[in-house]
């Protein structure tokens, strides 16, 4: 029989560890380059998936993984080398086979939003190449996090979709039929 987690497992939000920018990622523009914020937001999903128990070993051993499958990043504020940051991880939702969570990455001595990252996880049978259900014990921590993350605020920035802005002077108008 498996042993439910206790909730203080799951601090609502997540808070990884801090990090830094390194200065081998910063592009000409003088600043973090885009391609380095999911590399800051992809180490705070490792520190969640150990903690939700489908981490390296996990992998590893069973076999199986997370891989994504969506993700819409928001760039906000620009970091530079030497900034040390830190990302809250919150989990949105999930069903058998897919989790759905939202990040936030902060500045982490001042505490600023520098960009989010949503989000849409499959967990994946690799040997067979195909989704498949979380096992139990796994499952059973994601119901441990969500019951401690539903109580908090959905970030307003969820299921934001990318579009143009309607009305600006000198956009394009649509096409009439």
């Amino acid at each position: 029989m498996l042993i439910a987690p206790r909730d203080s497992m799951f601090p609502a939000p997540f808070v990884s560890s801090v990090m830094r920018v390194e200065p081998a990622w910063i592009d000409y523009n003088g600043h973090l380059n885009m391609a380095y914020y999911n590399v800051l937001f992809d180490r705070a999903v490792d520190e969640v998936f150990e903690l939700l128990g489908c981490g390296v070993d996990y992998v590893k051993t069973r076999k199986h993984s997370c891989y994504t499958a969506e993700v819409h990043v928001r760039y906000l504020r620009e970091l530079r080398a030497g900034d040390e940051v830190k990302v809250t991880w919150q989990l949105i939702d999930y069903d058998a086979k897919r989790m759905h969570y939202f990040e936030q990455l902060l500045h982490a001595g001042e505490g600023w939003l520098s960009a989010t990252s949503e989000n849409m996880s499959l967990h994946v049978d690799m040997e067979a190449g195909k989704t498949v259900p979380f096992p139990a014990d796994v499952a059973e921590r994601l119901a441990a996090m969500h019951a401690a993350h539903v109580k908090l605020l959905r970030p307003e920035a969820v299921g934001r979709r990318i579009a143009m802005p309607q009305g600006l002077p000198g956009a394009p108008r649509k096409a009439s039929p």
